[in-house]
């Protein structure tokens, strides 16, 4: 199976176009699209978001990731192998909280396949859709057509913390994911949020409508919410707003 994690949203032909490539290489291999309005230009927050979207795919899963605001510079493109999923995309961080997460060991390629006609715009159609479907056709091993392998220590890495207290995504909802992973926080923690304190809770039905929460989300995410409104307007947060922990005793 490959999966879809890109900023592309579906305006426009950019998804469309890519996915072709993806049923043209490799027609029998099914193609999900995970996430396609993952915040534009933002390879922080998708790096949080990925390895916690990717969670419950199986094994030999290729994630076609592509934030790539950088396209046509001096950023290469890269295949990783990491906790037995295969990612391919931009080597610009995108992958970096993939790596630090995997329990296995991380085997990584440069890419050096080059198609015959290349936009310099479009590389997740012209370069990465490509590799994806041939590690999903079997080209998967060290003697591969599409790159040349290199140590771990030789992609890029950031210098960003394990976990980022920062809002990554706020869904139709107006709920607003973090980088914060919830199995790291309990109900003896409230979390400042928009300069509310913000109680941590199992799920909605703790809290009555209208009022604010906090809680472990399904992708293992701390997530701040207001049961049957928007934790978004009512608490003025936006991507990157900035959130704290507390234990009680601290407040």
């Amino acid at each position: 199976m490959i999966v879809t994690y890109t900023d592309f949203g579906i305006e426009g032909p950019y998804l469309g176009q890519m996915r072709y490539v993806l049923y043209r290489d490799a027609p029998k291999t099914p193609v999900i699209d995970l996430m396609v309005d993952v915040p534009a230009f933002d390879i922080r927050a998708a790096a949080y978001l990925l390895p916690q979207v990717m969670k419950p795919f199986a094994p030999g899963t290729i994630c076609l990731g592509v934030v790539d605001p950088g396209v046509g510079g001096t950023r290469r493109p890269i295949v990783i192998e990491a906790s037995g999923h295969w990612f391919v995309g931009p080597d610009n961080g995108l992958f970096e909280m993939v790596v630090r997460r995997s329990l296995e060991p991380v085997r990584c390629w440069e890419i050096t396949y080059a198609p015959t006609a290349l936009s310099a715009s479009f590389h997740g159609r012209d370069i990465f859709a490509p590799v994806a479907a041939m590690i999903a056709n079997g080209d998967a091993s060290e003697d591969n057509k599409w790159g040349q392998s290199v140590r771990n220590e030789e992609r890029h890495e950031s210098d960003w913390p394990d976990d980022w207290g920062h809002v990554v995504y706020i869904d139709r909802y107006g709920n607003c994911m973090t980088g914060l992973r919830g199995e790291k926080v309990d109900n003896s923690y409230q979390i400042e949020a928009g300069g509310t304190y913000v109680p941590v809770v199992y799920t909605f039905s703790d809290c009555a409508v209208g009022e604010a929460l906090c809680y472990q989300n399904s992708l293992g995410l701390l997530e701040i919410a207001v049961n049957q409104g928007s934790a978004a307007e009512e608490l003025s947060l936006k991507l990157g707003s900035q959130v704290s922990v507390r234990m009680l005793s601290d407040k």
